[in-house]
């Protein structure tokens, strides 16, 4: 977009936007590079494999949104256990908020999907088109018939490890085994074919294209992460006190006669960096602490025979006072808050009861008077079998022995089926008067840690006495 001049004025030619020059990232070694690649296998890992792997004949991690069931290792949940998800939404908050404060920008650096599939996208392009230098001059050289053999290799890898990441996304909504039929028939759905083409594309143009400026540009994360962070909080520093002024030097030379510090100004620092920054101007917001900069300057100062840590995770209080206080009350209240949320959440998702029931008065009529001086008071019984095997159930009322139940049908119900039943509960007029309350168990024959108590109000005619 061209910024027009004032009238009469010749144009300019400045443009409003500046075109961000591509990023040629150099391959590092080092300890924290390792870190990466094992987060990059282990997560792809879990992401690719999980929706193949079956427990109890169910796809391990299913959110069959048709069926309004979410089936996770093992465990099948219903719109019911919505409470759940809250808590793993604050658990996720509090992890957020906890590691932020600990380590800075840990999720960014190693488990932000947009920084792992990246890493896989980088990987690939170094392997057909070669390390940064050999990039580099590709991408300036004239097209010929090596350069568009590259450039298609790398598209042709680049779009089906995207296609293949569209279809185990939308495989873990679908079952995943069906829905390999499906492609392999050419029927897959409409529904299944747009969000695997959507997801395979943003796939694509985020982690082969966009790359970097997704996380300056269209992360948020990076706007707040100053929020989170203190004086104590680790980040990857530059050590300005022991490494200015910078400068050019050879091995043998001492640094201190030449009035140098320990950085040589060989830049590899920048080279490496994924968001194409310069540590040594300080924390900056696209710093996604990946450490490279570490591992590159680390080798540096071993092949000048100079103590590493120049560039190293640290704090401000430890950088100016040589001390700091990584463990401090913000990190133990986030600890413990994690800790008992976390562990609620899986106490309560491993040990809830398997049965849902609801009593629900049927509205035709308040009561009906029976033979015998019987009050009947009618209802639906909506009842939800959560397990993985059929059941048949008792039912009797806990707090009133008078009452009697008279049921449609047996209460029989298959694996994860809902049944709504027909309920009489007979009450002597002799019982009371008005509302009684009543306190209804329902219990399975096999087992009878699965039960639940059901609340039912009954109506009795109430005995006016004479005036």
């Amino acid at each position: 977009m061209i910024k027009k001049s004032a009238p009469g004025q010749p144009e300019t030619g400045e443009t409003l936007y500046r075109k961000e020059p591509k990023i040629y990232p150099r391959q590092v070694t080092g300890r924290f590079a390792r870190l990466r690649v094992i987060a990059v296998w282990l997560l792809l890992g879990l992401f690719y494999l999980l929706p193949w792997i079956q427990i109890n004949g169910k796809q391990s991690i299913l959110f069959d949104l048709p069926a309004r069931k979410f089936y996770i290792f093992g465990l099948t949940f219903w719109p019911q256990d919505f409470v759940y998800l809250a808590l793993l939404m604050i658990t996720a908050g509090l992890s957020l908020f906890f590691f932020t404060a600990l380590a800075g920008r840990l999720w960014c650096g190693f488990a932000c999907p947009q920084t792992v599939w990246t890493e896989v996208f980088v990987w690939i392009e170094r392997w057909i088109e070669g390390d940064r230098q050999k990039q580099i001059k590709l991408d300036k050289s004239p097209w010929n018939r090596e350069k568009i053999l590259r450039k298609s290799a790398k598209q042709a890898l680049w779009i089906l490890f995207a296609a293949w990441t569209g279809f185990t996304f939308v495989g873990f909504f679908s079952p995943i085994r069906e829905l390999g039929i499906h492609i392999l028939n050419f029927s897959l759905g409409p529904w299944e074919t747009f969000w695997t083409i959507f997801y395979g594309f943003a796939t694509y143009g985020n982690a082969g294209f966009l790359r970097e400026q997704v996380c300056k540009y269209m992360c948020p994360y990076a706007r707040f992460q100053s929020a989170m962070f203190d004086k104590d909080t680790l980040i990857i520093s530059y050590d300005e006190e022991r490494g200015e002024p910078r400068g050019g030097r050879r091995k043998k030379d001492d640094p201190a006669e030449k009035g140098l510090g320990d950085c040589i100004n060989c830049t590899l620092c920048v080279q490496v960096c994924p968001t194409g920054i310069d540590i040594r101007d300080g924390l900056q917001y696209e710093c996604i602490a990946c450490a490279a900069c570490i591992d590159v300057c680390d080798q540096v100062m071993d092949k000048m025979d100079y103590p590493r840590g120049l560039v190293r995770y640290t704090t401000e209080h430890a950088m100016k006072h040589k001390q700091g206080h990584v463990l401090r009350p913000r990190i133990i209240v986030y600890g413990l808050l994690l800790l008992a949320i976390l562990s609620g959440t899986l106490w309560g998702m491993t040990h809830r009861v398997p049965l849902r029931a609801d009593m629900i008065r049927d509205r035709n009529a308040l009561y009906r008077e029976l033979p015998g001086d019987l009050i009947e008071n009618v209802y639906t019984l909506k009842i939800t079998n959560m397990d993985d095997e059929p059941h048949r159930y008792d039912i009797e009322v806990v707090n009133n022995d008078a009452v009697e139940i008279d049921m449609s049908r047996p209460l029989s119900l298959q694996a994860e089926e809902v049944q709504g039943i027909s309920v009489r509960l007979r009450i002597p007029k002799s019982a009371g008067q008005g509302v009684q309350d009543l306190k209804i168990q329902i219990q399975a024959q096999d087992n009878p840690e699965i039960r639940t108590l059901v609340e039912a109000k009954a109506l009795l005619p109430v005995q006016f006495g004479n005036p």
